[in-house]
């Protein structure tokens, strides 16, 4: 044999055998890539509070000074008084002048009450509340997958596109 043709056949074997464990090697480790079958946004609704203050008129009662309606009642009993003394006369007079007093009192108190409860004042006041704006935040991406045929789902930080790595027959998710 020619010394040629032996270094050819060498290095022919030698070629050979090399792709050959290249290629068994590319079975036995599995594929590199998982292929993506889906991508689903994973959103988080963030709520931010904040102050709304508007102007409102607020209708109050007067201050009373008189609780107790004495002026009013007071007032009554004289004119009721001096109207039932104009009735009658003797002692008709007399208990004319008494149921007189009596009811004008009465009436004097009931009219100063209506009066004082009338009594109101408008005024402007600042009312505050809470008001919720709300916006959605995507937090990960919910990743299904399929790798050597088998289908699986990974929560991901970030959109992986068509494909996820794979080493040693495991996803690679970190950059």
């Amino acid at each position: 044999m020619n010394k040629s043709m032996l270094v050819g056949m060498v290095v022919g074997a030698v070629a050979v055998t090399a792709g050959g464990a290249f290629a068994t090697y590319r079975m036995v480790s599995g594929p590199q890539y998982a292929e993506v079958l889906g991508v689903e946004p994973v959103v988080e609704v963030i709520r931010t509070p904040r102050e709304v203050c508007k102007d409102v008129a607020v209708t109050r009662q007067k201050p009373v000074r008189d609780q107790h309606q004495i002026a009013g009642t007071v007032i009554g009993v004289v004119a009721g008084g001096l109207l039932g003394n104009q009735v009658g006369g003797g002692n008709g007079k007399k208990i004319a002048t008494v149921a007189g007093a009596a009811a004008g009192g009465y009436a004097g108190n009931k009219v100063q009450e209506n009066i004082q409860n009338r009594s109101t004042y408008t005024t402007t006041e600042t009312q505050c509340s809470t008001a919720y704006d709300s916006h959605e935040k995507v937090v990960g991406y919910k990743v299904r997958y399929d790798l050597d045929g088998k289908v699986g789902t990974v929560r991901m930080e970030r959109d992986p596109g068509n494909r996820i790595p794979v080493e040693d027959g495991r996803l690679v998710l970190a950059d």
